[in-house]
């Protein structure tokens, strides 16, 4: 990406640890033409009031200005993909201040994440790693038993987003089938479009992978979609009033009841939010076989507690809300920003601005 046309403005960049040497070099090449100011924030310490009344452009995970200080704020961009964390503060409720997301970085991380869960199941690893770190040349019939690939299989992706669309096609590279979910209907190629920003070479930039749609925002709707024979179900939603607790016992039954592959369970995938799922209810669906196994990168509450039940589920895989992570992703996020501040010169519409009211 090339310098945001930035003659005149002053970008405020608010992190909440050290921020590393070359990427503050990459910040300040990326905004060469601009004034920049990098700040080390501190939880539970408000920012000084001179920093924000300063910037003409913010970018923060959590840290917001109060709207004394924000007067001179064209904009205001996150390096996080949702900002449900963010709703209610003045800024989101009470301002009209142009807000921008990272959403469409994730997708390359998290889909490998997800694909690498899968593989970790069905190919036996940890039997595999428990065995190296032992020096056993394990007996194949130990293996024998559940190993399979994952050609043929369905996946369900409910919430069809930019992370979505990287979980389809890395899935359609390993010879599954994929079934898209979206809040509204889809039906014209050109509604199937993504219409946010996409990491070059990745994703479903025209919505051909999936070989079905389907939407809806009420349960009816979702059981429907989850009764059409997955094998795997990836959660990516956004959490939403409508969204909490989307997931429980008859949506888990459902699901296990209409199976395409009778010899093994349905999968659950979840990287949106903990409190999508009813944790109890998936932890019981896990442990009475209704499920085959699970991957979660987020849990209700965060972090989750040493003593909860979740850890000891049957075949379950959690980590700590990392799944998206890695070193491309500010840089990732910043050329988002880049390609906003060229949009807002030219008058043009934002990629990934957040609708108040809406929620993301």
């Amino acid at each position: 990406m090339g310098d945001a046309p930035l003659s005149s403005e002053h970008v405020l960049v608010v992190f909440y640890r050290a921020m590393p040497a070359e990427l503050s070099d990459v910040i300040r090449h990326k905004f060469s033409n601009a004034e920049v100011t990098i700040y080390q924030s501190q939880q539970g310490i408000p920012l000084p009031s001179e920093l924000y009344q300063r910037a003409t452009v913010l970018v923060t995970f959590t840290d917001l200005p109060e709207l004394k200080d924000s007067k001179n704020l064209k904009l205001i961009h996150t390096f996080s993909a949702g900002v449900d964390h963010l709703l209610k503060h003045p800024i989101l409720r009470e301002s009209d201040i142009p807000i921008t997301t990272s959403s469409g970085i994730h997708g390359p991380p998290i889909a490998e994440w997800t694909v690498m869960n899968w593989l970790v199941s069905s190919r036996k690893y940890v039997h595999t790693y428990e065995s190296q770190k032992s020096h056993i040349w394990g007996d194949k019939n130990a293996y024998t038993q559940g190993l399979h690939d994952q050609v043929g299989k369905k996946v369900g992706i409910l919430g069809y987003g930019s992370i979505g669309r990287q979980i389809a096609r890395v899935s359609h590279a390993l010879g599954m089938t994929v079934h898209a979910y979206t809040a509204n209907p889809r039906p014209t190629p050109e509604s199937r479009h993504d219409q946010g920003y996409i990491v070059p070479g990745t994703g479903d930039p025209d919505g051909s992978i999936p070989a079905s749609w389907h939407h809806g925002t009420d349960r009816e709707s979702i059981r429907s979609f989850l009764a059409t024979g997955l094998d795997h179900l990836v959660i990516s939603l956004p959490l939403t009033p409508e969204t909490t607790r989307l997931l429980g016992a008859e949506e888990f039954a459902i699901l296990s009841d209409n199976c395409h592959h009778h010899a093994s369970k349905p999968y659950v995938t979840n990287i949106s939010r903990g409190k999508v799922i009813d944790q109890k209810a998936l932890g019981d669906a896990l442990n009475s076989g209704v499920l085959g196994g699970a991957a979660l990168d987020v849990t209700d509450p965060e972090p989750l507690p040493k003593d909860d039940p979740l850890w000891d589920a049957s075949n379950v895989q959690i980590s700590p809300h990392v799944s998206g992570l890695g070193m491309e992703y500010f840089p990732r996020s910043l050329d988002i920003l880049v390609l906003n501040l060229g949009r807002i010169a030219r008058g043009e519409p934002l990629i990934n601005a957040y609708v108040r009211g809406k929620g993301y």
